[in-house]
């Protein structure tokens, strides 16, 4: 089956889902990356003296070594304004991000919660706008599925103590998706390719927060019980 997570910036698809992208790539299936913007906003540039068009195609090669680790199906990176997608007219967002769904036909869509896990401004955009094209798509065509938002355990938000994260409730998860130490493995290898970013991994102990047990809510479905595959039913 294909997967389609999108994304707002570099390193969103290693801070939490590379294990599980990790896991569905060695069974199989396909798993496709569209992220929004090439992440040159980042204070790291201020360190690096790198302008954020610079510091965006460093980050951008780095997503290529990623895609490498990961084995990821196919990689779109867009130049939409990096902190500034708020400021958009969120139907522009929206037609962009409709070409790439409707080439690739995944089943199952993946982004970000409601919360944004960290309250970032891109990060809820992008949340808001993924569910609207998911809606408008499934309508009209039927290989379109599933809406799932990855998130991060109570156990895992704990153990940040960077920057504030929230967690999934018990009552929001929908799905645990139980990956192996392999790609918890290759998950923490791919976050190695952040190389700029090596002060802000170890400061966020994202490494270690990468257990096990990966907690997903679905949109408008719901289990008491959370299954254990986002294709479960599928």
């Amino acid at each position: 089956m294909r997967l389609l997570y999108i994304l707002p910036h570099p390193d969103d698809e290693c801070f939490g889902p590379g294990p599980v992208i990790s896991k569905y790539i060695s069974e199989g299936h396909e798993v496709h990356l569209l992220t929004l913007t090439k992440g040159g906003a980042t204070k790291q540039r201020f360190r690096l003296n790198l302008s954020i068009e610079e510091m965006g195609e460093v980050r951008y090669k780095e997503m290529l070594d990623v895609k490498n680790v990961l084995n990821l199906t196919s990689m779109t990176v867009l130049d939409l304004v990096d902190g500034g997608l708020k400021e958009m007219d969120p139907r522009e967002i929206e037609k962009i991000i409709s070409d790439p769904i409707l080439k690739i036909k995944p089943h199952v869509l993946l982004t970000y919660p409601v919360s944004g896990i960290s309250g970032f401004y891109d990060h809820l955009v992008c949340h808001a706008v993924v569910k609207r094209v998911f809606l408008e798509i499934k309508e009209k065509h039927d290989w379109l599925k599933r809406l799932a938002f990855f998130g991060i355990s109570e156990e895992a938000a704990a153990m940040n103590t960077f920057f504030s994260v929230k967690a999934l409730k018990p009552e929001e998860i929908d799905c645990i998706v139980r990956v192996k130490k392999q790609d918890i493995q290759t998950g923490q290898k791919a976050l190695d390719c952040y190389v700029t970013y090596t002060e802000v991994i170890e400061g966020t102990r994202i490494k270690e927060m990468l257990l096990e047990e990966a907690p997903h809510e679905f949109y408008m479905e719901s289990f008491k019980s959370p299954v254990n595959s986002l294709l479960h039913g599928l």
